[in-house]
């Protein structure tokens, strides 16, 4: 971390390099679309935030202070302490014109007591998440509808203020962009605290988590759209897992394919599939009636190994507890 020679631009160039090689050695290795890396994409000047990359030889950290290649010394207000010596940082802008450097640091694992519980996890769009516990469930927390007025007050502002094609916005236009951006970078703040405050008090109460490994991005073509995205799915996901790896915990991703139509208490599977409007699902075999969404949580428990039986999601007396991953 001594030689302080120009890094972040050269970085940038090797980091596209590797990333297109490993994509093409994909392809030729004919792996599925799913499991290939993407190519990388380049974006045009007036989308792309300025961004660099530096590794050990193009930055180090003295007396508080980040030291860049080239002599740019930076004064950083620390969110937290770094858990170890990081080994790259990327320096970047956010939308609203704010500066951040995000290390790359090894993370230590910081286990929690064995409760002795597990946790099944059904996403939705009514509610976030619903679970095998009624004290653990996420309710929709609607960032995005109660923002949507001030959104729209922003929005008309620039829609008035938009220059020409070719000539620059107005003091106006740019001040109205700023709060626009400013209101999106608050929403998605306020959906990160809440999947993170969430996934930890899950972590700090179970044992194994049996997630539902479902993938939102379909529902961007739906008329569900934008409740979807309201709902952060994919951040309270990532969020869960991160959490449940950090603490130790056993973390299973369960295929979300006819999770709505077996029964958790006899494993029966319905014939037809059930319209989503239908919020209670009955079983033509046992005849067990329960949520539909809580039945799918049961169901989550069931194709991780754990079963289900007991108060809250809670293994019976006897039963195999997951082991800390």
């Amino acid at each position: 971390m001594q030689d302080l020679g120009v890094d972040g631009p050269e970085q940038i160039i090797r980091d596209f390099g590797k990333s297109k090689a490993k994509a093409q050695k994909d392809i030729r290795a004919k792996l599925p679309m799913r499991q290939r890396a993407g190519m990388p994409k380049w974006r045009k000047k007036r989308e792309a935030l300025p961004t660099l990359n530096y590794t050990r030889r193009g930055f180090r950290l003295k007396d508080g202070r980040l030291q860049l290649a080239g002599g740019i010394v930076l004064t950083v207000v620390w969110s937290r302490g770094l858990p170890a010596d990081p080994s790259s940082v990327r320096v970047y802008q956010d939308s609203i014109g704010h500066w951040y450097a995000s290390f790359v640091a090894p993370v230590v694992a910081e286990p929690l007591p064995a409760t002795g519980r597990v946790i099944g996890v059904d996403w939705g769009v009514k509610e976030t998440a619903t679970t095998t516990s009624d004290a653990h469930d996420l309710p929709h927390a609607r960032h995005g509808k109660t923002a949507a007025q001030k959104l729209a007050k922003y929005q008309r502002m620039m829609a008035r203020r938009k220059p020409p094609k070719g000539t620059p916005g107005s003091k106006g236009y740019r001040e109205a962009k700023r709060k626009t951006a400013k209101l999106y970078k608050k929403v998605a703040r306020q959906r990160q605290d809440t999947g993170r405050k969430w996934a930890k008090a899950v972590a700090r109460d179970h044992d194994g988590f049996a997630v539902e490994d479902f993938r939102p991005k379909f529902l961007a073509k739906t008329t569900m759209a934008k409740k979807a995205a309201d709902a952060a799915i994919g951040a309270t996901k990532r969020a869960l897992i991160e959490m449940g790896r950090k603490h130790g915990r056993n973390v299973r991703l369960v295929h979300p394919a006819h999770t709505t139509m077996d029964c958790a208490h006899c494993g029966a599977r319905a014939k037809h599939r059930m319209p989503l409007g239908e919020r209670t699902y009955t079983c033509t075999v046992c005849g067990t009636v329960s949520p539909r969404d809580k039945n799918s949580a049961r169901v989550m428990l069931v194709r991780a190994g754990w079963n289900p039986a007991g108060a809250d999601g809670g293994s019976p007396p006897g039963a195999q507890l997951p082991q800390a991953a």
